[in-house]
């Protein structure tokens, strides 16, 4: 603990801890359970149904509430939200951080005004192609009222941080998101799913068409490979089913659908030939550093936010015809050592959980402190 000051944290903006579904919980997971090791005080809200009923985990209190979402869809996430912030209200924190502001910002009048509201102002979120044009605009005002509303916003990637700064004006602190080095390979794993070592190419995402999955499995397809291309996340919604439909009986392609034992994801991932990230909308992508602290081979989408982390090192595709073509010139990921040695060093210099856990930590004490 810094200065010896005892916080009364809460954070709010995820489905719940231990992680079940995605980047924000796994943020929220992280920084919970470092931020009681330093000696604060945490409250994590947990949507009421989420599979862990306990009432605490590795030190840190769960509070569960109601999340409608599984009866009236999206909208439910908004009252999940605003029953968070209500409970919020009553618990005299120092600090609220929300991860996200998509269905809390509409709330900010509600936000408890004795604590520091910190915001992580995650990607563009504006810019999914999944969402519809209403919907865009609406989620264009949320940005701005959390840019407004927020006493500190976090930015995770220079890119967000310098947007935020021509478009609202606000100043941000850039804390990315973290990763462990994987230290535990064991070729058992992708011998359970029938898989080589290095044998197979990989993609892990959400079924979004932001994610670019769909420019990957044709780049695949057009490669002629004979390894097979593995793709893991759920493919329950509208985007997933359709990419099963359309390519999953094609040869070569295998859907696993959602995976998320660390360590068998971290061992698919290591033991992967090329490794595709896909994402374009965003900030300091978690999967992404999740396989550079793998060793993972990868195959970037290019943009400014992936090659802002990988830097030259990877590869990087725009089209289906670049990702048909970096398969084709694919031999073995051990040729290419620099790439992952690098990345390596990046999540030990740049991204370690420790480290970012003492970031937020310092911005907490210092927005407590300027009160």
């Amino acid at each position: 603990m810094i200065n010896n000051r005892r916080l009364k944290i809460g954070i709010l903006g995820t489905r719940g801890i231990p992680n079940r579904y995605g980047g924000f919980e796994q943020c929220a997971e992280y920084l919970a359970a470092g931020l009681v090791r330093k000696g604060h005080e945490v409250v994590v809200y947990n949507a009421h149904n989420h599979e862990y009923r306990q009432p605490g985990w590795n030190g840190v209190q769960l509070v569960h509430c109601y999340d409608p979402e599984h009866k009236i869809g999206t909208a439910g996430q908004f009252i999940y939200d605003l029953n968070c912030i209500n409970d919020a209200r009553k618990r005299n924190f120092d600090i609220v951080l929300q991860l996200g502001y998509t269905s809390s910002s509409v709330w900010h009048w509600r936000w408890p005004r004795r604590a520091k509201n910190i915001v992580n102002m995650d990607g563009l979120e504006w810019k999914r192609s999944k969402y519809s044009r209403k919907v865009q605009r609406f989620l264009k005002l949320a940005e701005g009222w959390a840019a407004k509303h927020g006493d500190v916003l976090i930015a995770d990637s220079q890119g967000i941080q310098d947007y935020l700064q021509e478009t609202y004006r606000e100043p941000s602190v850039f804390i990315p998101y973290g990763a462990e080095i994987f230290t535990e390979p064991d070729s058992r794993v992708p011998e359970r799913y029938n898989l080589d070592p290095y044998t197979y190419h990989l993609l892990i995402a959400r079924m979004e068409p932001e994610n670019n999955i769909e420019t990957v499995i044709r780049g695949y397809l057009k490669s002629g490979s004979s390894m097979p291309l593995v793709i893991i996340g759920k493919t329950e919604n509208a985007f997933g089913a359709y990419l099963r439909n359309t390519y999953g009986s094609r040869p070569g392609i295998r859907f696993e659908g959602g995976i998320y034992d660390a360590a068998i994801i971290n061992n698919l991932r290591y033991y992967s030939g090329l490794y595709f990230h896909g994402h374009s909308v965003g900030g300091t992508n978690p999967s992404l550093l999740e396989a550079m602290a793998c060793s993972a081979l990868i195959a970037a989408h290019d943009n400014v936010f992936n090659k802002s982390i990988l830097g030259e090192d990877a590869f990087y595709f725009s089209d289906h015809k670049d990702v048909a073509e970096l398969i084709r010139r694919f031999a073995d990921k051990r040729q290419h050592e620099g790439f992952l040695a690098n990345n390596l060093g990046k999540i030990r210099r740049d991204y370690s959980w420790a480290g970012i856990v003492n970031a937020y930590e310092q911005v907490m004490l210092d927005a407590c402190r300027d009160a």
